[in-house]
């Protein structure tokens, strides 16, 4: 029951809760000095009647006392009360002999039953007490008469203090009930309309001052919620200082939301540091330009700008001097565009501009202008002057690309080859490059959502010994892409020609440690394929041995895979590499060995651990002669030089009890087992699963 009125009362509107309220306590006013005014009444019906009974009580007293002194009868004394009885009907007045009276004169007949059956008599002539009895009807008051020296003249037997009698009066207290009533409920009628007056009126000034202003302010509050629209105010705050105060504040808050929604809004769509658009700003731009181009079948051009040797200003002049000269930048560029053109800041030193209702030729000859203006700028800095210089790539719409996936790849493209012309020079897509350069980025793009959304997935394909059981796995660098995996040649030149192959590497190794943590109780090693670009940076391999200590994997487990291109151009710095990271027990392997012209030379400056042989010589071993002679010099020479052998793509059981005979080390192959994913228990699942690929 209290959960169901709890229930009932919330969500009560203010006004009917205050009338509630008011309601309530009046009506428990009015039962409270309804108690009280019938327990005053009474008591004031009880003293006014005992006062009022005592005077007469005296005054019959009296008069009997008169008549008594003159020496008068018991038969005249009687006559003279039924003569008062008379004078007042509906007055009943009664007289009672007490002991000393009754022993000098003898009693009245009829009065000792009287006296014996009514216990309030009895009281009174006892203890010599007053009585009040009263009743809904009447009073009755019992008067003791007390001897004093007085009395002693004719009952000279009773002693001062002794009850000669009583007088027992009744009369009716209906009067006395009617004009007490009377004044009582008159005062009582004027306070109760008083009461009402203050609650309604306290009623409609709350409802005035209080609860107009609160509504107003909650239907501020339900506009701000619908609409989103915090320029709302609250108009009045009402006379009461606290409402006041609330309205006031409410709308001082609503201000300062404002402000910091105008603040967000400006960091969402700006860049901070320039305060161009920003590249989320700028691709809603975009997909609308595209939108109302095709309908409307409009062209427009864009137009990507990438700073020359930027870096090269950050390292010499440092980073705050960077950040003024790009701000500089970003007002020359600004100064350059038309109201309608569109300038946003991508994301480093990248910007890209729009140009709506503009044809390819004009935004051409545009983006050339902006060279000029900006290869033949000096940005001023404080303490110097500096030239910077900048490619771009210009395309068009809708010749380039007819949506903004295709738009942004197309920039990207015109602006790689831009930078691959030499830099300072406008670059756009030819017909002939356009498909093949496209698909490079393309493909580009889809291996950096990969890494961003961490859908690289490691493979392993065994290597095992000959003869003999698993010795190691090559770790394979795959996609997840909606269920199947793509093998590396769908995305690993794209890597290349992007700059990619580090993080795809890092993000592989990573893999590979995780395998290696789960397997701790196993010997076998992991071969791990690194690009030119992962080889030539020094501190990303730091961090990768830094990565295998953290993670306590032995380093003894961990072999590094190089090819003969990635080794040719930086020979020297390799050589002192491997040096380096034998001493930390990294093993290092020279893989498809006999594919380039300089092989055997790289046997005597890189002291690698394993020479892969290339597949190609491996393959048809079986049915070429040439290819058994090359297999079995590389194997003689690379076990002369202490280096352990292993073939690659060994596919069917005549090609495996050959390379028995030539002395190679390792092989791997689908003879061994197809690659799959390192998140597999290996012993759990058959030596040729079948991979699904793009």
């Amino acid at each position: 029951m209290p959960g169901s009125i709890k229930k009932s009362f919330k969500g009560l509107p203010l006004l009917h809760f205050i009338l509630l309220l008011s309601v309530g306590y009046l009506a428990v006013s009015l039962i409270f000095i309804l108690i009280l005014s019938t327990n005053i009444k009474q008591k004031a019906i009880a003293d006014l009647s005992r006062e009022d009974a005592r005077q007469t009580s005296e005054l019959i007293f009296q008069s009997l006392y008169s008549v008594m002194s003159d020496g008068w009868n018991k038969k005249e004394i009687m006559e003279t009360i039924s003569r008062l009885n008379k004078a007042v009907p509906n007055m009943e007045i009664m007289a009672y002999r007490g002991e000393p009276v009754i022993r000098e004169f003898g009693d009245i007949p009829g009065e000792a039953e009287i006296r014996d059956s009514d216990p309030l008599l009895q009281k009174a002539l006892n203890r010599g007490e007053e009585i009040l009895q009263t009743n809904d009807s009447d009073i009755r008051f019992i008067y003791p008469v007390k001897v004093t020296e007085v009395c002693q003249r004719c009952h000279e037997e009773a002693k001062v203090g002794d009850i000669n009698g009583v007088i027992d009066i009744r009369y009716p207290i209906e009067n006395l009930k009617i004009s007490l009533s009377l004044i009582v409920n008159v005062m009582l009628g004027y306070f109760i309309f008083i009461m009402a007056l203050i609650f309604a009126g306290l009623f409609f000034k709350l409802r005035i001052f209080v609860v107009k202003p609160i509504k107003g302010l909650a239907e501020v509050m339900g506009e701000i919620t619908h609409n989103a629209d915090l320029s709302k105010r609250v108009s009045h705050g009402g006379w009461i200082q606290e409402v006041h105060h609330l309205t006031d504040y409410f709308n001082r808050m609503l201000g300062t939301l404002q402000d910091f929604q105008y603040r967000l809004e400006e960091l969402s769509v700006r860049d901070p540091l320039t305060h161009l658009y920003n590249r989320r700003k700028f691709e809603l731009f975009l997909d609308y330009e595209v939108d109302r181009a095709s309908r409307h079948d409009r062209q427009f051009c864009l137009i990507m700008i990438d700073l020359d040797n930027f870096k090269h200003i950050n390292d010499t002049y440092g980073h705050p001097i960077g950040d003024m000269a790009l701000q500089k930048l970003a007002h020359l560029l600004q100064q350059q565009t038309r109201k309608t053109d569109v300038l946003a800041r991508l994301g480093g030193d990248e910007f890209a501009m729009l140009l709506p209702e503009t044809e390819f030729e004009r935004g051409l000859a545009f983006a050339e202008k902006l060279r000029h203006a900006l290869a033949n700028s000096a940005l001023e800095l404080p303490d110097c002057k500096i030239r910077i210089s900048a490619s771009f790539g210009v395309v068009s719409y809708p010749q380039n690309g007819d949506e903004v996936e295709n738009l942004n790849i197309a920039m990207d493209v015109a602006m790689y080859k831009a930078k691959r012309n030499g830099k300072n020079c406008v670059a756009v897509l030819g017909e002939g490059e356009k498909g093949a350069e496209m698909e490079v980025f393309r493909k580009g793009e889809q291996l950096r959502l990969a890494l961003e959304e961490e859908r690289i997935v490691a493979f392993v394909q065994p290597i095992v010994a000959i003869p003999g059981g698993l010795y190691a796995y090559e770790v394979l660098a795959r996609i997840e892409e909606n269920g199947c995996y793509l093998t590396a040649n769908n995305f690993i030149h794209a890597a290349e020609e992007l700059g990619l192959t580090i993080e795809l590497d890092t993000a592989v190794f990573k893999k590979g440690l995780d395998y290696l943590a789960s397997h701790s109780t196993e010997t076998t090693k992991l071969f791990f394929n690194l690009a030119s670009r992962t080889l030539a940076s020094e501190q990303t391999i730091r961090d990768m041995v830094a990565l295998a200590r953290e993670r306590k994997i032995p380093l003894n487990k961990i072999v590094f895979e190089i090819t003969e291109r990635e080794a040719l151009p930086r020979i020297s710095e390799l050589s002192q590499l491997i040096d380096e990271l034998h001493e930390y027990g990294i093993g290092f392997a020279l893989d498809d060995f006999g594919s380039g012209f300089s092989s055997f030379l790289y046997l005597k400056y890189l002291s690698v651990d394993y020479v892969k042989i290339e597949g190609s010589f491996i393959r048809q071993i079986a049915v070429d002669r040439r290819d058994r002679i090359m297999v079995e010099h590389i194997a003689s020479i690379a076990n002369q030089f202490g280096m352990k052998t292993i073939a690659e793509m060994v596919e069917d059981e005549e090609t495996n009890l050959l390379l028995q005979t030539y002395g190679i080390n390792y092989a791997q192959g689908y003879y061994y087992g197809h690659p799959q994913p390192s998140t597999k228990n290996q012993s759990k699942h058959p030596v040729h699963p079948l991979e699904s690929i793009d």
